[in-house]
């Protein structure tokens, strides 16, 4: 289970600077402990769900709900798997980022929160895919992740899938414990400069059109 860190933060700010309409359809895509989806609701979100494969991280979802009085709807799943039917007016994003040297994501264990196969973008480059089908006409994505695993990647993917896409909050932070481990071979893989100790997060929205089908 991820608790808050930094990067949820981050992605909290830019969904009070964008704004939601009143009422607004809602998804928390990897929600850990809820904390984007309690925030979500906290702004006039009218229907919000919370989605995480880790059962512990939908179990404190839903506590954290209900001692609000929130009424948010929680599933385990994965987070990619919806039907085509079931379409959101903002989807907001903090998925597991973190390149690994292990191909493919863990199954199990904390790593499941940060780890993203060798180049990071496990998670990612199927979010970028299929956003724009999850999208209500006029909806907005909202996904936060550090650019060691490539900001010009996202926001590309989004644009070759249909939507406006841009940069809308960063910030450098410190190095956190699992970054700290993996110095050797992220410098290894060309991911970081050598002594580099730091990394941008960022925030990238991007908007269907209204006119998109």
């Amino acid at each position: 289970m991820y608790r808050p860190q930094t990067d949820t933060w981050l992605l909290i700010q830019a969904l009070y600077h964008a704004g939601i309409p009143s009422g607004a359809r809602v998804l928390d895509m990897c929600t850990g402990t809820g904390a984007l989806a309690i925030a979500a609701a906290g702004v006039g979100a009218g229907h919000v769900t919370a989605v995480d494969i880790s059962r512990r991280a939908t179990l404190a979802t839903r506590f954290n709900a209900r001692v609000r009085g929130l009424p948010i709807r929680v599933e385990r799943r994965d987070a990619l798997s919806f039907p085509a039917a079931r379409q959101f007016d903002v989807i907001l994003a903090n998925p597991p980022y973190v390149p690994a040297p292990q191909e493919g994501l863990p199954r199990s264990g904390p790593s499941r929160a940060w780890d993203a196969a060798r180049d990071g973008r496990a998670l990612l480059d199927p979010l970028c895919v299929n956003a724009s089908g999850m999208l209500s006409s006029g909806g907005m994505l909202l996904v936060v992740h550090s650019a060691v695993c490539g900001v010009g990647t996202t926001v590309d993917l989004l644009h070759k899938g249909g939507l406006k896409a841009a940069v809308v909050a960063r910030r450098t932070v410190p190095f956190g414990p699992v970054m700290n481990r993996r110095i050797p071979f992220l410098e290894e893989q060309g991911f970081i400069r050598a002594g580099q100790r730091h990394e941008e997060l960022v925030v990238i929205r991007g908007d269907r059109r209204n006119d998109q089908t």
